[in-house]
């Protein structure tokens, strides 16, 4: 079964909701249920059965029962149709369940589907973010700091300067990803991808069946997975660039630099062992994901060279990893956004360690470098 104890600290609630069982379930059954009234608006299917199936589709079955019948199917349309035609009647009805389908399209339709909410969550957040970064970069563009280079002192900077950087890596992977969720599109081409029985109405079909899942129409793309492998890789960058916040606010909050905190919260931050200790809990979430980030995307970068028509275990990897991805990416962002949002800015202590440094007080064009990263920032919103 899922493990909260694990998935939850690395991710937010909302986001492992949409991958869920019972969102995964709810997709599948729209696609046979949506497949079914789109076939029937074309006359491949009685409108009579189609409503069937369609009333059929709107029950979930038992998770478990479900879950274990796949393992040994080896994928979940088999025994999801295999119920849902014992659901329907009369027997030629039922017999028109995923008629012209293939388990690869129900299987990737419904990570679409899943992906498509999962996307919409993290555009929300990532737009929170940076706004809250533009605040914080505008509120400290003057305000000057200790410059460090190869983890050294170096030169004065302004700490908005370094926050404008901040604002940059994110806004910069929020804008691939949003390049990248073209890949989020209806897949329906049968059993070799070549929509067979379906009278030469397959086109027409996928047509009608994209536009009543609220999913971009495509040819079939079963073996073809570069948008699945660039979406990844684009989760994986967002995740880093928070990663990278993530890990100046920490160095930041050492107690021997004590230039940034993450906000007070009763319960957080705190030590088992240590009560003195005032811990980055928020920086540690980020941080641990963009660790783990890389390698999920590497993983369906692996699985391009999917074989023939339809590939053996590529396609298969790419759903868990994909919801491992997108999980681990809102967890940081949600982490983070708190920590920005109330972010504690030591102004003394930054000013007090460029002294200590005695490289002079010359923030350069600080200032105005950060007023051109939000000109740039607040023109491409």
């Amino acid at each position: 079964m899922p493990s909260l104890l694990r998935d939850r600290p690395a991710s937010t609630p909302e986001m492992l909701a949409v991958f869920g069982d019972e969102a995964l379930l709810k997709a599948a059954l729209a696609f046979e249920a949506e497949l079914a009234l789109a076939q029937a608006e074309l006359g491949l299917i009685p409108r009579g059965d189609a409503e069937a199936i369609a009333a059929a589709c709107a029950s979930p079955f038992d998770i478990a029962e479900l879950a274990e019948a796949t393992a040994h199917a080896g994928t979940l349309a088999i025994p999801l149709v295999e119920r849902l035609r014992a659901r329907v009647s009369p027997p030629e009805a039922a017999g028109r369940v995923h008629k012209g389908a293939t388990s690869q399209d129900l299987a990737d339709t419904a990570l679409m589907l899943q992906a498509r909410d999962g996307a919409a969550l993290i555009r929300r957040d990532a737009a929170r973010l940076a706004d809250a970064l533009a605040v914080l970069a505008r509120a400290h563009h003057s305000t000057p700091m200790l410059g460090r280079t190869l983890l050294q002192a170096a030169l004065p900077i302004t700490f908005g300067l370094k926050v404008s950087t901040w604002l940059s890596g994110v806004t910069g992977a929020l804008t691939r990803f949003d390049r990248e969720i073209g890949a989020i599109r209806l897949q329906f081409g049968g059993a070799t991808g070549s929509r067979a029985g379906l009278d030469g109405q397959g086109a027409a079909l996928a047509e009608r069946l994209a536009v009543r899942l609220n999913l971009p129409p495509a040819l079939p793309w079963h073996a073809e997975r570069q948008g699945v492998a660039g979406l990844a890789s684009a989760l994986a960058i967002l995740t880093g660039a928070i990663g990278k916040i993530a890990g100046d606010v920490a160095l930041m909050a050492q107690v021997e630099v004590g230039e940034a905190f993450e906000p007070r919260q009763a319960g957080r931050g705190g030590s088992s062992a240590m009560a003195h200790k005032r811990n980055p809990t928020g920086c540690q979430v980020a941080l641990s994901a963009a660790i783990r980030a890389p390698h999920l995307a590497a993983t369906l970068v692996s699985a391009l060279p999917q074989q023939h028509e339809r590939g053996l275990g590529g396609w298969q990897a790419e759903g868990p990893v994909l919801a491992e991805l997108f999980q681990l990416t809102h967890g940081a962002l949600a982490a983070m956004v708190t920590v920005i949002e109330g972010l504690e800015v030591d102004e003394g202590r930054m000013a007090a360690n460029l002294a200590a440094a005695q490289v002079g007080t010359d923030t350069g064009e600080s200032a105005a470098l950060v007023a051109q990263a939000l000109a740039a920032y607040e023109k491409d919103r």
